[in-house]
């Protein structure tokens, strides 16, 4: 498998990295994966070369692999990335780890499609940002190559998770996921503390603190036709029809022109 790992000391810390997968095993990749896939096929795109910007620990790059992908896995955390090639290292040259800002990629050519999962694009602040993101996948990707993206919505920010504690445990260790208030950009910080049980019996502690914003639909849709996309359709969560008000998840199909 080649790779290109560049140090960064941005993004998830390893902390956070080592016990990310255990943590979001709700997440149901396979079926998320089926739902992008679906997506690609009806847009003409079955094989050829997929980039997964932000790729955490490759959990969906494995099985867009497994479907005859070719896959550049991108991630700006080089602790994530250490995850992901552990996990992908039986696909050889199939994929290509590069740890790499998605507001800064330089690829080696460009891609059939591009994938960027998991409240992602939430984690870019400004709206500057996002736009240098959208610009960034946008220039690799081939005329009529096709990006498709989920992010948290407003509703989720300020109803679902704005000000509230979640705790989530197993036999050997606990995650505590405290959330600010969200403020007037819709922007929340996230506090992680993760208890990790010792052989003595004894609990180690660690804390990663994450931070993400809700965008507007307007405004991401602005954002992306200003950076040469079409919009195809916009879904609710895994779904093929329009969101509702109170979806906390939405993706967006669009088309490089």
């Amino acid at each position: 498998m080649r790779s290109f790992l560049v140090k960064s000391d941005m993004a998830y810390e390893y902390s956070f990295a080592s016990v990310y997968d255990k943590f979001t095993e709700d997440v149901n990749y396979g079926e998320r994966a089926e739902y992008i896939c679906t997506l690609l096929c009806e847009n003409g795109i079955e094989s050829g070369i997929l980039l997964d910007a932000a790729c955490g620990t490759g959990s969906l790059s494995e099985i867009f692999l497994k479907k005859g992908f070719e896959v550049i896995a991108n991630d700006i955390s080089y602790e994530m990335l250490n995850i992901a090639r552990e996990k992908l290292s039986s696909f050889g040259d199939k994929v290509l780890l590069m740890c790499q800002d998605m507001c800064e990629l330089d690829l080696y050519g460009t891609v059939d499609c591009a994938v960027c999962s998991l409240d992602s694009i939430n984690h870019l602040l400004l709206e500057e940002d996002v736009n240098a993101a959208f610009e960034s996948i946008g220039r690799f990707i081939r005329p009529g190559g096709i990006f498709i993206f989920d992010v948290n919505t407003v509703y989720k920010h300020r109803e679902i998770i704005s000000d509230r504690t979640f705790v989530y445990e197993d036999d050997t260790s606990v995650l505590v996921w405290q959330n600010s208030e969200c403020d007037e950009t819709d922007t929340v910080e996230m506090y992680i503390d993760i208890f990790s049980k010792k052989e003595n019996g004894m609990y180690s502690r660690m804390s990663d603190c994450v931070t993400e914003r809700a965008y507007s639909v307007d405004a991401i849709s602005q954002m992306l036709q200003s950076n040469g996309f079409d919009i195809l359709n916009i879904y609710g969560d895994t779904d093929f029809s329009a969101p509702k008000d109170d979806e906390e998840r939405i993706y967006f199909l669009a088309r490089k022109k």
